[in-house]
């Protein structure tokens, strides 16, 4: 049996009903093609596997892939890719229209990016579904709403570039080992909001520095990009009060926001 290793930040997967959820959450179509991400042992592979077209598995630990190769190298609807998934170009695989995976936890934010691009250069060939176990803490940033503690600048970004769905908690006893954080399960829709930024880059950098300091105001953080002067009178044009923090304002007022500077 191989043991998880902490540099690549394993956990195996043994819960039988998150392992359903998650399954339940791709709704899966017989013509998909699936990347996973991390498959490990092959826990939830097997479960894609059974569902699929096409499961194109990408594993940086070379005795997992070794393992993997053995036991589900055979089957024709599999691939196997052993490298970095921040490093490979993706595009030259075969067309791929889902994304199933138990992420490694420590990389999460380049892999949230590698899938759905930024504000300023979303994925050009964007994925139908993303499903994603990850730290509890992350989900909770992801799908937040304006004004709650969770609520940041990559709540924005995310939304922004997806309708993120919160699926279920996954305690860490659903782990062996179990981690010393709790886990959730969710679901990403690459879309872009009805209403764009007509500067998409802008609108990044916005939102990178209004959330540079949370206890100030959102004038006071962007007083590097813009006059306050000027500022005062696009909230009072959007009539949000000027003492305004950055995790007030809605994806909506954020767009706004930048489309009248």
């Amino acid at each position: 049996m191989n043991l998880p290793r902490k540099r690549f930040g394993q956990h195996w997967l043994k819960s039988e009903s998150i392992l359903a959820q998650i399954v339940a959450a791709a709704e899966l179509q017989s013509t998909d093609h699936i990347l996973e991400i991390g498959p490990g042992t092959g826990i939830l592979t097997r479960r894609l596997l059974q569902k699929v077209e096409k499961v194109v598995a990408v594993e940086i630990d070379r005795d997992l892939c070794a393992k993997l190769t053995l036991t589900l190298g055979k089957l024709a609807n599999f691939l196997l890719i052993e490298g970095d998934i921040l490093s490979l170009n993706l595009e030259s695989q075969l067309p791929l229209n889902k994304v199933v995976a138990n992420i490694p936890y420590n990389i999460t934010g380049p892999i949230l990016e590698k899938l759905l691009g930024k504000i300023g250069e979303p994925n050009p060939e964007p994925y139908q579904s993303i499903v994603l176990l990850l730290q509890k803490e992350v989900a909770e940033r992801i799908t937040a709403t304006p004004g709650s503690k969770a609520y940041g600048g990559l709540s924005v970004r995310l939304q922004y570039l997806a309708k993120c769905e919160w699926i279920t908690d996954v305690p860490s006893s659903a782990f062996d080992p179990p981690p010393k954080v709790d886990s959730a399960v969710i679901r990403l829709h690459p879309e872009l909001p009805e209403q764009k930024a007509n500067n998409p880059k802008q609108l990044e950098t916005l939102v990178k520095l209004g959330f540079a300091s949370r206890r100030k105001m959102l004038r006071n953080n962007l007083k590097s990009y813009l006059d306050t002067a000027k500022i005062d009178q696009i909230l009072e044009q959007l009539e949000i009060k000027p003492q305004v923090r950055a995790e007030e304002l809605s994806l909506e007022q954020w767009i706004n926001l930048s489309n009248l500077i």
